[in-house]
Parts: C-alpha cells; sequence; structure tokens
C-alpha cells in the first residue's frame, strides 16, 4: 500500500489538475466519477480500477429493493483492491454489499475508446466478476476498455415473493445489470471510454442476461453490440406465478415467522438456499416480471422483438461442466430419438456417456444457438456464429468439461485458479480469438488483417470452426443432427 504522504501529495495534485479522463498523475492513474475522484493502479502498460461501487449496496431496508443510485460525492478514493464477491454458498469472503465493478484501461492512451463489458457465468448462484480469469489486462492492452460487473446471486438476486412485489419482485440480478450499464454510461468517459461504442459480452448465464437485456427496453439504448458465447437459447422461464411459488417454498425452507423474509441473517438465508438447490437446481434465475423481462428469449427473437445490432453467437463443442448433470438427463429424456436413431446421428461416439454428453451440448445450446443466429439474420442486423472445438494441448488426454473453456482464450489468463499455462500453440489460437472480439467490439466486424476470415451468417448456416487444426468459416458440417434436434423441439 502507498504511503499516506504519496497518497496526500497525489491527490493535491489532482485538484490542481481539474476533471479529466482518467489523466496520470505520477505513477497513479486517477478518474473523476460523480461518486467521487477514484485512484487506480498500474501493472505493466494497463491501468486498473477495482471494486468501484455503482449501486448504492443492498443491505438493509435495500434487500430485495431495485438498486439505487449512489451519492455524489467530491473524496478521492482509491481503487487497488477487488471489492468482496457477491453472497453465495461457496465463497466464505461473500457479502451483500457486493454491487461493484472493475476497470481496465490501457495506461497514458487518449480516448474515446472501446468499450468492453464482461458479465460471469454461474448459473446465476455463483461466480464473481473478481475472479483472476477474468482480469481484463490483456484486451486493454489492445485499446480497450474492460468492465467486469458484480450482480447479485441465488436468493439475493431472483427471489419472487408476493411480500416483494412493491419493488418488482425477482429479477434484482438482472434490475444490477442494468444499473451497471447505466453507470458505465454515465462515467466511462472518465477513463476514456465511449459510451456510444459498448460491447456485452459473457458466456452461459451471463449470455442468458445479454440476450434478456437486448430484449430490455430499459438497456436498449446502453449498449449497441453483444457476444452471446454458450447461450442455452430455448430455456424456458419461470411465469411469475411459477416464481412466486418457488419463493413462498424457499420462504418454508427458511423457517421464516411469517411470510416476510427480510429479516433473515445471511447465514440463514444461504443454508435455505443449499437444501432448495439440491432440490431444483435451476430455482434462482430470471423469470417472466411483467416488466424487465416479458418473454422468453426464443419467443422474442423470433418475434424481432431484440435490439438490431451487430452480433457474435457460438457455442463451444463440449458444453458439459460441473453442473449439467441433471440437464443431460432432461436433453436425453426430451430428445425425442430411439438408442437407435442417436447411434446413427453421433456414429463416432463409441460410449453412452460421451453420446449423452453430445447430445446435451447440442440440444442445449448448439441448435439453440443457431436458432437464435437465424432469427437475428433475419432482421437484417451482422450476425456472426462460432463453434469452439479447440481443446489445450495439456488437455487433450482427458478434455471433458468444456463450458466456458473458450474464456482463457479470450481472457488470456494464465496460470491462475481455473486457467493452466497455455503452449505456442494454444497462444496462437487465444491470440486470433482475442483478435476477433477485440475487432467486434472497436467496429462491429470480427475480420481483421492476419485472421482466417469469418463469413457472416447470412443465407446460409455458415460460421466459424475453432477447432484443434485449422481455424475456418464454412458450413456447419452438423446440420443434419442440429435439423433433427429443431424438428423434435417443435413438437
Amino acid at each position: 500500500m502507498r504511503s499516506v504522504l504519496a497518497l496526500i501529495v497525489v491527490a493535491t495534485l489532482i485538484c490542481l489538475a481539474g476533471p479529466a479522463a482518467a489523466q496520470p498523475v505520477g505513477q497513479f492513474p486517477f478518474a473523476l466519477t460523480r461518486e467521487g475522484q477514484m485512484l487506480g493502479g498500474v501493472e505493466g502498460e494497463v491501468a486498473f480500477f477495482k471494486g468501484l461501487a455503482y449501486a448504492t449496496p443492498p443491505v438493509g431496508p435495500l434487500r430485495w429493493r431495485p438498486p439505487e443510485a449512489t451519492v455524489e460525492s467530491s473524496e478521492m478514493r482509491t481503487a487497488y483492491e477487488y471489492a468482496a464477491p457477491c453472497l453465495q454458498p461457496s465463497l466464505p469472503s461473500a457479502r451483500e454489499d457486493c454491487l461493484t465493478l472493475n476497470v481496465f484501461r490501457p495506461f497514458g492512451v487518449d480516448g474515446p475508446l472501446p468499450v468492453m463489458m464482461f458479465i460471469h457465468d454461474g448459473a446465476f448462484v455463483g461466480g464473481t466478476a473478481n475472479d483472476p480469469q477474468f482480469d481484463g489486462a490483456r484486451l486493454a492492452q489492445a485499446g480497450l476498455i474492460v468492465v467486469t460487473v458484480n450482480y447479485r446471486l441465488g436468493v439475493l438476486g431472483w427471489l419472487s415473493h408476493p411480500a416483494l412485489s412493491e419493488g418488482g419482485s425477482g429479477n434484482y440480478g438482472l434490475m444490477d445489470q442494468v444499473a451497471a450499464l447505466r453507470w458505465v454510461h454515465d462515467n466511462i468517459a472518465a477513463f476514456g471510454g465511449d459510451p456510444g461504442n459498448v460491447t456485452l459480452f459473457g458466456n452461459g448465464a451471463g449470455a442468458t442476461s445479454i440476450a434478456l437485456l437486448m430484449l430490455c427496453g430499459e438497456a436498449r439504448d446502453l449498449f449497441q453490440k453483444a457476444i452471446l458465447q454458450s447461450l442455452a437459447g430455448r430455456v424456458r422461464l419461470r411465469s411469475r406465478q411459477e416464481a412466486e411459488a418457488f419463493g413462498l417454498q424457499f420462504v418454508a425452507t427458511l423457517g421464516q415467522d411469517g411470510t416476510d423474509p427480510r429479516g433473515s441473517a445471511p447465514a440463514r438465508l444461504l443454508a435455505a438456499e443449499r437444501k432448495l438447490l439440491a432440490k431444483s437446481p435451476h430455482g434462482f434465475a430470471p423469470a417472466i416480471d411483467g416488466g424487465l423481462v416479458t418473454e422468453d428469449i426464443a419467443a422474442g427473437f423470433a418475434a424481432g422483438h431484440e435490439s438490431r445490432i451487430p452480433l457474435i453467437i457460438g457455442a463451444n463443442d463440449d458444453e458439459t461442466g460441473f453442473d449439467s448433470e441433471p440437464g443431460i438427463a432432461e436433453a436425453l429424456a426430451s430428445s425425442g430419438a430411439t438408442p437407435e436413431q442417436l447411434r446413427k446421428l453421433y456414429p463416432d461416439l463409441a460410449t453412452p456417456s460421451d453420446l449423452a454428453a453430445q447430445v446435451y451440448t447440442d440440444k442445449v445450446f448448439s441448435e439453440p444457438v443457431r436458432l437464435l443466429a437465424r432469427l437475428h439474420v433475419a432482421t437484417g442486423a451482422p450476425t456472426f456464429r462460432y463453434r469452439f472445438a479447440y481443446v489445450p494441448e495439456a488437455r487433450r488426454a482427458n478434455p471433458e468439461g468444456g463450458h466456458g473453456r473458450e474464456l482463457q482464450f479470450i481472457f488470456g489468463a494464465e496460470g491462475v485458479p481455473g486457467a493452466g499455462i497455455l503452449s505456442r500453440r494454444d497462444r496462437e489460437v487465444a491470440s486470433r480469438m482475442r483478435g476477433y472480439w477485440i475487432n467486434f467490439a472497436k467496429g462491429g466486424d470480427p475480420n481483421g488483417p492476419d485472421l482466417p476470415h469469418w463469413d457472416a451468417a447470412a443465407d446460409r448456416d455458415r460460421l466459424l470452426l475453432i477447432a484443434n487444426d485449422r481455424i475456418a468459416s464454412g458450413d456447419d458440417p452438423f446440420a443434419e443432427r442440429l435439423d433433427r434436434l429443431a424438428d423434435e423441439s417443435r413438437k
């Protein structure tokens, strides 16, 4: 930590300098926001500002309420360290006071720069923007502002209950994301960013959130491009009645006296959440509330209700992960195909477990992604579809669990928890994939010099295949089996 004397000197210089857009003062980058003067840090060529509050802490009477704007201030605050992650069973350090974001930008580079805002996965009950895998430095080095966001999770993010209806019951996590977008719109220029060139990107639950934000009127003008990674696009959202019934079940599990759960301690909430998630793994998630969320994603895209913005959308060749077991069983049961028919569709898969994993990947991710790409193309918006089938060389002997694998290649993280060391070939693929994302964020087209051409998903089902042996555009080689799954989904 810097000395008190150094901070006093820097504060004096900041006041003399006046308002600025992420101006460096000595070795201390700072930005003037409505919440005060933010003093960041520098590592290499990248400045960072961590733990910035984008809303008032949702604690006490603000629990299960829409996020409220922070108080204006002229104070100077340091932003060297991540704030606490949002409350969740798996992280002891998590807290309710968690509505924060992190900003990464190239140090000493003038703006306005394109902005990429990342929304993390975690099945709506876990995860954090503070994960070292999501360090935005590698992306920022290319001349971008990168923002990573924490939002309310689990019971605190998605509880619907009759006693909470005066604040817009449920979908608090999505409200948080809208509030973070508004904060970026209002403040990112202070960091050298362009509020008129914002790209949302995320995978899994993050991609579901972004698709809902594309359908949300409150968020429509707050971002201009989107990247949907591993989106379960045909998922059926719960109705308000179903969500409130689940909320009543939670209160019963909580053992709360009366009907209002707002007085319970966080530890008690988490204990009840664990019990309920063991029975209903996807119980805490977005629901149709008639305001922020009015329809399922596929229905909204089919009706052309989404923002007609440039879109990258895709899935991984293997989408299994730590929480995919219930989904695998459900996908097999609802596939509508006999074991013999499945073996014909997947002749190269020898074991039942491999077959089950591929049916799950195709039914939950690959086919719905193709559907949404087709529907978005029909609006006239530029659309680029991909399939990520690359496996890091060190993992090819045991490649299971591919959900989220693309994130290491986009962020370039190595040697941190959850991210191994990449080989030379891995880094080449990562550099190209990161290049596509960067180009898209800058101008709405992923193509650029030294990158294999990525055909837009226009009349035909074109996609970019990122495989172990090549990166190339072409027609979908698995169209036949996806057609079969699409036919079953329409029944």
